[in-house]
């Protein structure tokens, strides 16, 4: 019988944040720039407080975006006629691919609060065709355990599959706990990953070595990268209400040159793309 690899936390820390004023009120990094190496197949993750205004119609090419609405609402409209408002709780994802150009404002007069994590493309897949799928709070499905619950937007665990489809496999989870409670979460054993506390004081890891996070904590697993593993597993236990996001993919073990809003890999590409937004390759501006 295959033994279940022990995940643990390698890594930790506190996002630090950043006051803007208006109309990007706050912003911090839960995953900074330059770590690719240490992410992969993640680049960099944000979590903003904005305005209408912050992030009016720009381009991307070479990655994915997973957006995770924490409060507010978030307009999205894109140049090939897409158009969504999500609310809390709601994910969007988009595959920037070769060319997606759109816009991410806050609906109306809120103030919005959002995570948005940045997926690595493959090489064989950057010049892949620009798409979105947005995934509503109630479409995700929740798995009741002893003391919480469990909403699956991506990839498959505790015996359910998440709607979210994206280019490259990743696992999205939400995990609530009440005070007491612990839980075995699956992952994949060949992802690398990491968690976010939105929410409360936990313990991960086996009791041995287990690492204690409060809200806007931020946890990287250990990369045991072992063969012929297919499941690993990581201990949660919540010393308060709590509520954490937990995130993993398989690494691409690519070169990574990340700049501005492209992700490539070297920087002869990047500069391509400069070229080419600036002679109108991206198509007009999102409506």
């Amino acid at each position: 019988m295959e033994t279940q690899i022990a995940r643990t936390i390698r890594e930790h820390w506190y996002v630090q944040y950043r006051q803007n004023g208006y109309p990007h009120v706050q912003q911090g990094w839960v995953l900074p720039p330059g770590r690719e190496q240490d992410f992969d197949p993640f680049v960099v993750m944000a979590d903003d407080w904005f305005k209408r205004g912050t992030f009016s119609d720009h381009p991307h090419r070479g990655f994915q975006t997973i957006t995770y609405v924490i409060d507010g609402r978030l307009e999205h409209s894109d140049n090939h006629g897409g158009y969504s408002i999500l609310d809390a709780g709601d994910v969007q994802y988009m595959n920037a691919g070769y060319a997606a150009r759109h816009a991410e404002e806050a609906f109306a007069d809120d103030v919005i609060h959002t995570l948005q994590l940045w997926v690595n493309l493959p090489k064989a897949l950057k010049r892949s065709p620009a798409s979105y799928q947005d995934v509503c709070l109630e479409e995700a499905p929740v798995v009741e355990i002893d003391g919480g619950s469990l909403r699956v937007y991506s990839g498959k665990t505790a015996g359910v599959t998440g709607p979210l489809r994206s280019a490259v496999p990743v696992q999205m989870v939400e995990l609530s706990l009440q005070a007491g409670a612990e839980y075995d979460l699956t992952l994949p054993a060949q992802d690398n990953g990491h968690l976010y506390v939105l929410q409360g004081e936990l313990a991960f890891g086996p009791e041995a070595n287990e690492v204690i996070l409060g809200k806007t904590g931020v946890g990287l697993f250990n990369w045991p990268n072992e063969k012929g593993q297919t499941e690993s597993v990581l201990r949660v236990r919540a010393l308060q209400r709590s509520k954490v996001l937990v995130y993993s993919g398989k690494p691409l073990r690519e070169q990574v040159v990340a700049h501005g809003p492209f992700v490539m890999n070297t920087i002869e590409e990047i500069e391509e793309a400069y070229a080419d937004f600036r002679a109108g390759k991206f198509g007009p501006p999102s409506q």
